[in-house]
């Protein structure tokens, strides 16, 4: 395939896109044709310069807060037309072990990734039905695959959304609605310097030391992540359903 064959007729959502992985799917997309909304938190600088560069649009909401999520959603249709496209990435981390792990920050964690994902998809799903099709990426985790130490939260998080995606598959494909997700290993991105701080190095000897258990020899690029998020929302793809995307250098294979 040359690129991504996109819905660039409707609106297409990303979450948590000022920076990181989502920032690349941003950028991605916009590229191959698609009208972007950039989501994030709040509105400030950040957002203003994605929307310049994608010649988008912004959409401030917390996802957590259904409140939020439901006036983006709404403003959104109501000046920019229906969403056809979704890409669930916001996300919040912590990493503690278990026993000194707060209860609002476990909370705060789930409440922003899995349910803010929840959120997400009951809120677009209205304006995919009103097209007849859709396309719905979540962006999981390998650590929500395998787990990992000092990450039980964002782990547990991260594996719901593989049972969502896999649900989700199943419940919405007979509308043409067509859900997958990427589970993206270890990425260079500023969310790696929450691993470097509860590990007590430099973000630089954090990434030597994953590259070590990597087969590829090295972390991936948020450019990676964005490819194989446009991947899944080809509308030629409209055969994979409930699929869960492993794009991690070969340290996880074949486990979902």
């Amino acid at each position: 395939m040359n690129g991504a064959e996109l819905d660039t007729d409707s609106l297409t959502l990303v979450t948590g896109a000022t920076q990181g992985i989502g920032a690349a799917i941003a950028r991605r997309f916009a590229a191959d044709g698609a009208r972007v909304a950039i989501n994030d938190i709040a509105a400030g600088r950040a957002m203003d310069a994605m929307v310049r560069e994608v010649a988008g649009v912004g959409a401030p909401a917390d996802v957590s807060d259904r409140t939020q999520v439901a006036a983006m959603v709404k403003q959104l249709v109501e000046q920019c037309g229906p969403i056809g496209t979704l890409v669930c990435n916001a996300a919040y981390m912590t990493m503690s072990p278990l026993l000194e792990h707060a209860d609002d920050d476990w909370w705060k964690i789930i409440d922003t990734n899995l349910t803010g994902t929840f959120h997400l998809v009951q809120e677009v799903l209205p304006s995919m039905r009103a097209l007849g099709a859709g396309r719905i990426v979540i962006v999981s985790s390998y650590w929500g695959v395998i787990g990992w130490p000092d990450a039980t939260a964002y782990a547990a998080s991260k594996a719901g959304l593989v049972a969502l995606v896999k649900t989700l598959g199943r419940e919405l494909a007979p509308e043409g609605i067509i859900v997958n997700g990427i589970a993206p290993g270890v990425t260079s991105t500023p969310q790696l310097e929450v691993d470097a701080k509860a590990a007590g190095r430099s973000v630089a000897d954090l990434e030597t030391l994953y590259a070590e258990g990597i087969p590829l020899g090295r972390v991936a690029q948020p450019e990676e992540i964005a490819a194989g998020v446009a991947f899944l929302a080809d509308r030629r793809m409209g055969a994979m359903v409930g699929t869960i995307l492993q794009v991690n250098g070969g340290e996880v294979r074949g486990r979902v």
